[in-house]
């Protein structure tokens, strides 16, 4: 891709809405992918990080006014620079907070659908992480309610279990310029994130509303690092950042943005389901679709029924291609009749393997075999030639 695309719209009643022109790019992606979505209030420069990480200047769309230039979540599908045979997805999400949107709910629905999308997700906010900005990011209180890893009603979703399938956390600080000291002391990037997430002893209200949010970031994103940016030029050239060459950025915030690209494209893993299966990016545009219209539906999305509707449709989508093959082999085979039985045989057994393989390739947890006996039965292998 030259240049990024619409992924998930927003319709006018609301609905979220998987375009198909992006689909279908994910349709043509058969291997491995890393998923990095940036989420964040609007106007706070997240578009930049991910143009960086596709190794552009310009692409995601910066925006130099106070307005939210992003609306719901566009992609960029890149070969990944370190990880040969895989491909880097970057989703850059809607801006949280738009005061021309004013609609909470939906700011809600595009932070899960970035969550249950990447494998790295990256939260961008500005000046220092401090009360505020934690509370800012009050979607996390709200993953529990919003997203279901189990199908059955009978007990609660375990918060441990929702560990096993959501991304690695990166917080990005912008415009950071604090020093970084705890107790007269200097601290890295990481303790400075973990002092800001560090719980207050006690059982009053006040003390609980400020432990909550900080507790979900703590459950849910085990893994998580974070990066202090300092200004990245002088004020007045803000507003035409994707213009300006390298040269005219600070120093400092170009060795911020070389660390915070290394470390993704290095740390950030395949995205990955249930059982450790890796997702294509016909997957993710089938999951893209699945949990959008989930959501616009009005139900909760839930990963296990989310990976059964993979399979279904994967395994379905591998009985027609295997049948294809075999199909085709033996609509050739009739243009060399007549033949003999053995010979006709053979080309049958030939051919039933080769549609074996292509079913193979494509089929997604087909454990039980139903779908392969599936195949078998539709193109007559049972029975003797």
């Amino acid at each position: 891709m030259d240049k990024p695309v619409c992924l998930i719209d927003t319709e006018s009643d609301g609905k979220l809405c998987v375009q198909q022109s992006a689909l279908q790019i994910l349709q043509q992606i058969q291997q491995p992918v890393v998923v990095v979505a940036v989420v964040g209030l609007y106007r706070t420069g997240k578009s930049y990080l991910m143009n960086r990480l596709a190794g552009q200047q310009t692409g995601f769309a910066l925006g130099s006014t106070i307005e939210s230039k992003t609306k719901g979540i566009w992609m960029w599908c890149v070969d990944h620079p370190t990880k040969a045979g895989t491909t880097l997805v970057l989703l850059d999400t809607e801006g949280l907070g738009d005061v021309d949107k004013g609609d909470s709910k939906h700011d809600t629905n595009i932070f899960c659908l970035a969550v249950l999308l990447s494998s790295t997700l990256v939260y961008n906010s500005r000046g220092t992480i401090d009360n505020r900005a934690v509370e800012e990011l009050q979607y996390v209180t709200e993953l529990t309610e919003c997203i279901k890893v189990k199908s059955s009603d009978e007990e609660a979703d375990d918060s441990s279990e929702f560990v096993k399938f959501f991304p690695s956390f990166i917080w990005a600080v912008r415009d950071f310029t604090l020093e970084r000291k705890i107790d007269g002391k200097d601290a890295t990037e990481d303790e400075y994130l973990e002092f800001a997430l560090k719980l207050k002893s006690g059982k009053s209200r006040k003390v609980t509303e400020y432990n909550l949010p900080r507790e979900c970031i703590q459950t849910f994103f085990p893994s998580r690092t974070c990066f202090t940016f300092p200004f990245p030029t002088a004020p007045e050239n803000l507003s035409r950042l994707e213009s300006l060459d390298p040269a005219d950025l600070s120093s400092d915030f170009r060795e911020v943005t070389d660390r915070f690209c290394t470390f993704v494209f290095n740390k950030s893993h395949e995205k990955k389901l249930k059982d450790g299966i890796k997702v294509t990016g016909r997957v993710l545009g089938n999951l893209a679709k699945t949990y959008a219209d989930t959501i616009s539906s009005g139900a909760v999305p839930c990963l296990e029924n989310a990976v059964i509707a993979m399979a279904m449709i994967e395994n379905e989508a591998a009985v027609k291609e295997g049948t294809k093959v075999y199909q085709s082999g033996m609509e050739k085979l009739k243009d060399s009749f007549p033949l003999e039985l053995k010979d006709v045989s053979s080309k049958h057994q030939h051919l039933s393997s080769v549609a074996t393989q292509a079913f193979m390739k494509r089929s997604f947890r087909d454990t039980d075999g139903n779908y392969l006996k599936s195949l078998e039965q539709t193109n007559g292998w049972r029975r003797a030639v």
